[in-house]
């Protein structure tokens, strides 16, 4: 069965015990596998004439989601013996465990009008059984590959044991023109490039997007008044708030509280640049930090209590950990180069990081005390991380060399494995990865 291959293959990465139950098999994946999974997925059938297209379009987007984590590899179909033709028929299993299946994952589609619905199951080969109950997701047809990455997120949450993130969106700056005169506006994607949409025009440039934590309003920093002035942004209506700054202040770098009421950021005023909070609703400011030196690119830990940012108090850019309410901070990096852009993990316990040293830039991650430091990537340049819903994937952008140098994203496993680019028609830079979708 399944609990006994991974058992094999993983067993020096794995944090604790594998335990097969009754529902999803668990297990905590702590770097990158070196085999990874094998499974099947017939295409989809189609209950309703209507449903054909659709069918095999879910089904090979439940492919490429679990294939594009490189901890899982497809069985083609030119190797199956069995072929699924209902939902509700007997598993051959024994035919699936001669090709190597170790996970089958099978499916039906209904279409009524505009209305889809799509069904699975997945079953663990190996031990003959279901890994958990059929589970069954509704929408409109125009939403199929929500309904795709909803059937994926549950079957990779059962076979892991981790939340899922492939029915989530990212929001990033959009980039068309040369070098030296870009052309940038906000846009919004799936988390693999699909379905982009754009939030503004490119009248004006804008920096640094993020997303609110419920998923439904992004903050970015805009230059249309000629000083950077921070906006809110209502992803549905695209209604705009701008927060309050006195004149000649600029304000940027801004992200969220975890209830989405405040916002922290940087306010630079008359030279100095330090750490602020913003009520939302009352406008209210309190001031977080307050050195000689430059406090930017706050991040709070995912219980709120505490913020990591990039300060140069020690002589040039390092990261520190402070209080939520201000206070006395404790410098967490402590290797050669310069250290910025922090990003609290959402399970807590890492802070990713963008790292130049020795004329190359690289995206890390290291413990929030500052131990245990792994550089992922190394590039010309690489900066600005955001993490995945469940903490497993980092998205940054990268930007090659020369006058027509270009923009993109690219995505990579914490444990530095699996980097691959963004397919976007663009350039594109400052991503900001959002929850999963309700």
């Amino acid at each position: 069965m399944i609990k006994r291959l991974l058992t094999v293959l993983m067993a020096l990465m794995l944090a604790g015990p594998v335990m097969a139950q009754s529902g999803p098999l668990r297990l905590t994946i702590t770097d990158g596998v070196i085999e990874p999974i094998t499974f099947a997925v017939p295409s989809f059938e189609a209950e309703t004439p209507a449903a054909q297209q659709a069918a095999l379009d879910i089904s090979r987007l439940v492919v490429q989601d679990l294939a594009g984590t490189g901890l899982f590899r497809e069985v083609p179909a030119t190797a199956f013996i069995s072929q699924i033709s209902s939902f509700v028929q007997p598993v051959a299993f024994a035919d699936w465990r001669a090709i190597n299946a170790q996970a089958l994952i099978v499916g039906a589609v209904t279409v009524n009008g505009d209305q889809l619905t799509v069904k699975f199951r997945l079953y663990d080969v190996f031990s003959g059984q279901e890994l958990g109950q059929g589970l069954q997701f509704a929408g409109t047809t125009a939403g199929w590959r929500r309904m795709g990455h909803k059937v994926a997120d549950a079957v990779y949450s059962r076979i892991t044991g981790e939340g899922g993130y492939f029915d989530s969106r990212v929001v990033f700056v959009s980039e068309t023109g040369p070098k030296d005169n870009r052309q940038k506006r906000l846009a919004i994607m799936d988390f693999d490039g699909a379905n982009v949409q754009f939030l503004t025009d490119s009248s004006s440039i804008v920096l640094a997007p993020r997303f609110s934590p419920s998923g439904d309003r992004v903050l970015y920093t805009s230059f249309e008044s000629g000083f950077p002035r921070i906006n809110v942004l209502n992803v549905a209506n695209v209604g705009r708030q701008q927060l309050q700054t006195a004149p000649g202040e600029m304000a940027f770098s801004p992200r969220f509280s975890r209830d989405g009421r405040q916002v922290i950021y940087s306010l630079s005023n008359g030279g100095n640049t330090d750490i602020y909070r913003t009520d939302l609703a009352t406008g209210q400011h309190v001031r977080l930090t307050s050195a000689p030196s430059i406090e930017t690119a706050p991040s709070l830990s995912p219980d709120g209590s505490q913020i990591v940012f990039e300060s140069d108090r020690s002589g040039n850019q390092q990261l520190y950990i402070m209080s939520a309410n201000g206070g006395e901070a404790r410098r967490i990096s402590f290797g050669e180069g310069r250290y910025g852009t922090p990003v609290w993990s959402p399970r807590g316990d890492l802070v990713a990081f963008t790292k130049q040293n020795a004329g190359r830039f690289h995206i890390g991650v290291m413990r929030t005390d500052g131990s245990e430091e792994r550089l992922l990537t190394s590039s010309f340049l690489d900066e600005g991380p955001t993490w995945s819903p469940n903490g497993r994937v980092i998205m940054f952008s990268r930007e090659t060399q020369g006058a027509a140098g270009t923009s993109s994203m690219y995505s990579v496993d914490i444990s530095g494995r699996n980097l691959k680019a963004v397919p976007l028609p663009s350039g594109a830079s400052d991503p900001s990865w959002g929850p999963l979708q309700p």
